[in-house]
C-alpha cells in the first residue's frame, strides 16, 4: 500500500533528469528488481547544492529516490554517510516491506557511493551497509 506522498513522487518526480553541470555521477543497479539509477550531483564548498537522477524505476525507487534527493540540497556531502535504510522511512512516512527495501534505499545507495568517489576514499558500500534490520 502506498500513500499519498509515494503516488506524488512516483508519478511527478521533479528530479528526474539529467543535471547540466553536475560534479559527478554515479550510476548503481538492484540487481533484486531489475531497477537501475544514475544520480547527478551538483556540489559546492562541500555542500549538496542539486541532485537529480535518470534511468527506469519501479514506483518506489522513483520516489524515494526523489524524496531523499529533496532531502540532502543544502547539507554537507559527508552527512549522506550518517543515513540509511531508517532515514528513508522516516522520509516517506511509512515502512516499505522486505522485499523492496532495497529498492527504497537505491537512490541513497547510489549518491552514498558518487561521494566516496568524489572523496576519493577508495570505499564503496552496499545495501548491507544501508539495511541493517
Amino acid at each position: 500500500m502506498h500513500n499519498e506522498t509515494i503516488t506524488f513522487y512516483s508519478k511527478s518526480p521533479p528530479n528526474k533528469w539529467e543535471l547540466d553541470d553536475y560534479n559527478i555521477s554515479f550510476w548503481e543497479e538492484n540487481r533484486t528488481c531489475g531497477d537501475d539509477l544514475k544520480v547527478y550531483i551538483k556540489i559546492d564548498d562541500g555542500v549538496f547544492t542539486d541532485w537529480s537522477f535518470t534511468w527506469d524505476t519501479a514506483i518506489i525507487t522513483t520516489a524515494c529516490a526523489s524524496i531523499f534527493g529533496e532531502s540532502i540540497i543544502g547539507l554537507d556531502i559527508e552527512r549522506v554517510f550518517e543515513f540509511d535504510y531508517a532515514y528513508i522511512e522516516d522520509l516517506i512516512r511509512m515502512p516499505v516491506s522486505e522485499r523492496r527495501k532495497q529498492a527504497s534505499v537505491l537512490g541513497l545507495l547510489t549518491t552514498r557511493n558518487a561521494i566516496h568517489e568524489y572523496l576519493k576514499d577508495g570505499k564503496k558500500d552496499t545495501f548491507d551497509d544501508l539495511i541493517t534490520e
